[in-house]
């Protein structure tokens, strides 16, 4: 009986030692073929590292390379830029210069009395109210707010107050009004619902109103040019007086419906206008805004031909010019009535392209901007001043 559970007791032992060398040979196997497979997997590793560093030589040499290409052709564009605006320019000047001739021949004698006539009417020195010596260097940015109403018209700020309120006048002859709390107001509107009808007792004519101290100044539509001054508070009519003008023509050739254009700047109230005493040129009057009788006359050098628009800014006038064909704006004439600039000393001043011609410019001394009105769109001009020099 002993020798039989010996027997047994050799038997499993020697069948442990066997399972036992058989686990020990497959741990061996295992362990043999993932040290193969961590060096396959560091092998490829290595190979996909030394791929991705190629790779991204390559991608810099050609990064490297686009960054030169568009280098060159950033400065190719800038060059045809430089040349189309020089080409723009070119156009606009010859455009300009075969414009009508502001001179024809005429009697002699007839020379020799209007220069009388304009001597003797601007013999009296100006005086200046302010110290402002602010000139137009060139236009420095342009704002497209809105398309309000139709090809002809105005909008404008109060130039005498900063209360900040916006008008509109749609048209060449109306009797109706919009008055906005702000440009903001204005321009997150539907149209004209959002602001105030203001009904006047008369219409107006032409485009050349202008709001000043909370008071509107227009000309009165007819035959005889009357200013009105309508309070806007109130709502009722200040004053009015005839203008004190014979033979009036209309001021713009491009826009024959103003007759009048008032404007205000930091002088305070001019009136812009043409006679046929002097029909090849603008003429220029100073207005008191109390009782609207006429300060002071001057005979401008700025033609009437091919003229659409034009404001006053610290004394001096800005008369800006186009063609039928409606081009490129400028302001290609400018007189000072404080004799600090002449005409020669001025640059003549290009617009930004817009859709056709101004039919009203109006400058707003306290922002200097100009509020355009430009075939129904509603335009904001800022202005690069600089100071006059002394001729």
């Amino acid at each position: 009986m002993m020798r039989v559970l010996h027997f047994i007791v050799v038997v499993l032992s020697g069948l442990a030692a066997a399972q036992q060398q058989a686990l020990m040979d497959y741990l061996e196997r295992r362990l043999l073929a993932i040290e193969d497979r961590i060096s396959l997997w560091h092998e490829q590793t290595s190979r996909y590292a030394s791929e991705l560093r190629e790779f991204k030589q390559q991608m810099v040499a050609q990064l490297d390379g686009l960054d030169k290409n568009k280098e060159a052709l950033r400065s190719e564009l800038d060059a045809v830029g430089v040349r189309m605006d020089r080409v723009e320019r070119e156009m606009d000047y010859l455009e300009a210069q075969n414009g009508a001739q502001p001179c024809v021949d005429v009697d002699d004698k007839l020379v020799e009395q209007q220069v009388t006539v304009a001597k003797e009417r601007n013999k009296a020195k100006y005086s200046k109210l302010t110290d402002c010596s602010d000139m137009i260097s060139s236009i420095k940015a342009m704002k497209i707010l809105k398309r309000v109403g139709g090809s002809k018209g105005m909008w404008t700020k109060d130039m005498g107050s900063s209360s900040g309120k916006i008008y509109i006048f749609n048209g060449t002859g109306e009797d109706m009004l919009y008055e906005f709390g702000s440009v903001r107001d204005f321009t997150s509107s539907q149209g004209t619902s959002g602001g105030t009808r203001i009904q006047l007792p008369s219409s107006w004519g032409g485009m050349g109103h202008v709001v000043y101290n909370n008071h509107l100044y227009y000309v009165k539509d007819g035959e005889e040019l009357r200013l009105m001054k309508f309070d806007l508070l109130k709502g009722l009519v200040a004053d009015s007086a005839v203008f004190p003008a014979k033979d009036q023509l209309p001021v713009y050739s491009l826009n024959p419906e103003t007759y009048i254009d008032l404007a205000a700047d930091e002088e305070g109230l001019w009136a812009i206008y043409a006679t046929k005493e002097n029909e090849k040129h603008v003429l220029l009057a100073k207005v008191d805004p109390q009782t609207l009788a006429i300060e002071q006359m001057w005979d401008t050098p700025c033609p009437r031909e091919n003229a659409e628009a034009a404001f006053v800014v610290c004394g001096t006038v800005y008369v800006v010019y186009n063609s039928r064909l409606p081009s490129r704006s400028r302001i290609q004439c400018v007189f000072d009535v404080s004799d600090m600039v002449t005409n020669d000393d001025a640059p003549i001043v290009y617009f930004p392209k817009r859709y056709g011609t101004h039919s009203s410019l109006k400058y707003s001394p306290l922002e200097q901007l100009l509020y355009a009105w430009d075939d129904g769109y509603q335009i904001l001009y800022k202005l690069q001043m600089k100071k006059k020099l002394e001729v």
